[in-house]
């Protein structure tokens, strides 16, 4: 049971984050892989508080949050000066360096030696040391990100940034300042992810360089593709399935010499058959659409 529920705090961990690149990303269409490097800041300054002043997470996220945006701010300024695959690589660039710097400030975050002993979350005096109150710390955290997300969709900037996933040459041309409301999107996007950060450096109580690597940001970007670009509600879906369906192969009754390889090729071939019908979905929509207006 501990084990699922292990299973479960990341579904949400990895759900708020995916929220987070909807945010930053989703809305817009704009392809981001630096969000993991925001998930970190949010990591690092929790757990660098933790360790060396004995702050609480409910002081030290906020705080992360802060820093996760003002890292944001330069990177999307130079970020948002470039469009569609430079985009992609100018993020991805940024990405890397926030990589480095984590790796080699032996000073401040130990480098590849990590933070270990970050104490768990205590509530109201109680330390939350059993996975079900992890569960449904994680759960609350994860409607509260829900929340902003949605309600930021809903919001006058939000509807300027799907406006702009349509055609961003008609949204300048209506007087939208498309460049600021990219800029906030994305900024946010950043403060958002720092909030996993700080409850996955809680809940693991060691986090190293390993964890926050490019390859997060793919795996990241891989959940909102599989939920939906801008779909808040397929976040989580789509968190479940890209978490769960790995571990549920390891149980697979596989010969232990072919199982490892076997377990990714019948994940990989579960990834293309999602794809493959949501296009067949998005398909069908715009068929429907198309028909209806010609019936007008």
């Amino acid at each position: 049971m501990d084990y699922l529920l292990h299973l479960i705090v990341f579904v949400l961990i990895y759900g708020m984050v995916a929220l987070s690149l909807n945010v930053a990303s989703g809305f817009t269409q704009l392809i981001s892989l630096a969000q993991a490097g925001f998930f970190w800041v949010g990591a690092y300054t929790s757990a660098i508080l933790a360790t060396q002043y004995g702050w609480p997470l409910w002081v030290n996220l906020p705080l992360g949050m802060l820093v996760a945006g003002v890292v944001a701010l330069p990177v999307a300024l130079v970020a948002l000066r470039t469009v569609e695959d430079y985009f992609i690589i100018c993020t991805m660039g940024m990405g890397v360096i926030l990589f480095s710097v984590m790796n080699n400030w032996m000073e401040l975050t130990r480098g590849p030696m990590g933070i270990p002993g970050i104490p768990s979350v205590s509530l109201f005096g109680h330390p939350l040391t059993e996975k079900w109150e992890w569960v449904l710390l994680a759960g609350c955290f994860y409607a509260l990100v829900f929340w902003v997300a949605h309600n930021f969709k809903r919001s006058a900037l939000g509807r300027i940034l799907v406006g702009i996933s349509e055609d961003e040459i008609f949204c300048q041309s209506l007087g939208k300042n498309v460049g600021l409301a990219k800029l906030q999107s994305f900024v946010l996007g950043a403060m958002l992810a720092a909030v996993p950060g700080a409850l996955y450096a809680h809940y693991v109580s060691y986090i190293d360089p390993t964890s926050f690597t490019i390859h997060e940001s793919i795996f990241v970007l891989s959940i909102i593709i599989v939920g939906g670009m801008g779909n808040l509600w397929g976040s989580l879906v789509a968190a479940a399935f890209m978490i769960l369906v790995p571990e549920a192969l390891r149980f697979v009754g596989l010969p232990s010499g072919i199982a490892a390889n076997v377990r990714q090729m019948l994940y990989g071939a579960a990834l293309i058959l999602v794809i493959w019908l949501q296009q067949t979905k998005g398909r069908v929509a715009v068929n429907n659409l198309l028909e209806k207006q010609a019936k007008i």
